[in-house]
């Protein structure tokens, strides 16, 4: 069963909070309050979150200076945030915005279908992302089991090995090129057919070794 995602809403309005929650408690994932920037970066601290919506405008810690602490710290500088804010975006907020490295603004009132739908959209990448996480785990076990070596010892091994073949094909691709109508077709062929399997196995490494 997939594990149900944590969505920050970070507001200082209470009426605001509750029309978030009513808005997205049909995705059926944990949503976590914050009533200041400085509360969800407690939060953040102990917590993995899918998204996080934010508002722009609250008292000491604005939106802006709260996603700048998040997207400083590397366990959560590639959370989602989607900025909320009840004001016409000027030119100067939109820098600011894009600059905390946000990835979508909504307009205060909002539409609660679209925002559903946006904050559907992360939820779902965040549970992608765990299911290969766990994927990668179970594999490195297996590979533990079969080799009596730590599996993430023995991905980053056979990862250095294909960069290296990999670097090897490159250099003599470059040399097949030098000799322009001196090549071997075989020699061409054979080197095709190595691409294909260093590829095959890039693929199957970034599999076992689970995204970042």
């Amino acid at each position: 069963m997939t594990q149900k995602a944590n969505i920050l809403l970070v507001d200082d309005r209470e009426e605001n909070l509750i029309a978030l929650e009513a808005a997205l408690t049909s995705l059926d994932q944990n949503l976590v309050r914050a009533s200041s920037g400085e509360e969800a970066l407690k939060h953040l601290l102990g917590t993995d979150f899918a998204v996080i919506l934010l508002d722009v405008v609250m008292p000491g810690m604005d939106g802006f200076e709260t996603a700048a602490h998040i997207k400083q710290r590397e366990k959560t500088k590639d959370v989602p945030i989607i900025f909320l804010t009840a004001q016409e975006f000027d030119r100067h907020q939109v820098f600011r915005g894009y600059a905390s490295r946000a990835v979508d603004f909504l307009l205060k009132p909002f539409d609660p279908w679209v925002l559903r739908s946006k904050v559907e959209v992360f939820v779902e990448l965040h549970q992608l992302r765990e299911r290969m996480r766990e994927q990668a785990r179970t594999l490195q076990r297996d590979l533990a089991q079969q080799t009596g070596e730590p599996g993430k010892v023995l991905v980053e091994r056979i990862a250095r090995h294909a960069r290296q073949v990999q670097s090897d094909l490159a250099q003599l691709r470059a040399h097949i090129v030098d000799r322009d109508q001196d090549v071997d077709q075989e020699l061409v062929e054979g080197v095709r057919r190595m691409d294909r399997s260093v590829g095959r196995l890039s693929a199957l490494v970034d599999t076992i070794h689970g995204p970042v």
